[in-house]
């Protein structure tokens, strides 16, 4: 068990919460107000913790399922804990069934009154976890984002939300950089998901560039994942570049932290090509200094 399972074992809250240091993006960096970063980290615990039920990732002890009032011997139940899940976030939008059970969805209610903040986004990220538990398989491109409509562009909303800079054509263009980054990480944890027994790889893509699901599980990728890979890392930049204006349409802070996502989503797509599009061995990493030449390239609005 490492340090930080033994203490979500003891305190659930401050575990979740401490797996922030080790996420691909910041979560609230410094620079952002204290008002703002209190707030996306009270976001950030419900999204941390909604994904570690949905994984299987919740630290041994049974905590989380106590909390949500799951019998301990059910709490390996997935589909279960995000019902009872699901249920203790309706107590953060209805009071009448009493104060949520989970100290982070507690944690979220003075976030969801002082930002006027909607069930929908969360409930998204519930689905999105949800249907992971029972599709384990995209047949297309446009299924695959239907499941990015869920999983990633919520996160993008709150941040507008919490930030209080929400339009319509600014979640446009949160969405394709939200859907962009999914799609991303996807790529890079092709043979984690595999694990899983999951492949967020369009099988119609697979046929296309006749690729079988065996060849995704071999130590290296042959000249036919890597086309595949090169193919949807193509999409997830196009993606990126439909949503990089976003960066120029709001103002201080909040422009350095938006520049920060697709400057990573550059970077790592970036460090996939560096690999010739070899992400079998383990995602492939760009560096702090390839990442901040990114991030001027956005911010001066250059691409």
């Amino acid at each position: 068990m490492t340090v930080t399972d033994t203490a979500h074992a003891v305190d659930p809250e401050r575990g979740t919460l401490a797996k922030a240091a080790d996420e691909n993006f910041p979560v609230a960096p410094f620079f952002l107000p204290r008002a703002w970063r209190t707030d996306l980290m009270a976001v950030y615990g419900f999204a941390r913790l909604v994904d570690d039920i949905g994984d299987g990732d919740l630290a041994p002890g049974g905590a989380d399922a106590r909390l949500l009032g799951v019998p301990e011997d059910r709490a390996d139940d997935r589909l279960l804990m995000l019902d009872a899940f699901e249920a203790d976030l309706r107590r953060v939008f209805d009071g009448s069934d009493g104060a949520p059970r989970h100290p982070l969805l507690r944690r979220l209610v003075p976030t969801v009154r002082r930002r006027a903040l909607t069930p929908e986004p969360f409930l998204g990220l519930i689905a999105a976890n949800r249907q992971d538990q029972l599709v384990a398989r995209y047949e297309t491109y446009d299924d695959l984002l239907a499941y990015c409509e869920l999983s990633a562009n919520p996160v993008g909303r709150l941040v507008l939300a919490v930030t209080g800079t929400s339009t319509p054509e600014r979640i446009r263009r949160s969405d394709e950089i939200c859907t962009a980054l999914q799609i991303v990480e996807h790529l890079q944890d092709v043979a984690e998901d595999l694990g899983r027994d999951r492949i967020y790889l369009p099988a119609e893509d697979m046929k296309r560039f006749h690729v079988q699901e065996a060849d995704l599980a071999a130590p290296s990728a042959n000249a036919s994942v890597r086309a595949l890979i090169a193919y949807e890392a193509a999409r997830a930049r196009d993606l990126l570049n439909e949503g990089a204006p976003l960066v120029g349409s709001v103002h201080g802070r909040l422009r350095l932290l938006l520049a920060g996502f697709v400057a990573g989503g550059r970077a790592a797509l970036n460090a996939i090509a560096a690999a010739d599009h070899d992400v079998l061995p383990g995602p492939p990493k760009s560096g702090k200094v390839h990442l901040l030449r990114e991030a001027g390239v956005v911010l001066r609005g250059e691409g």
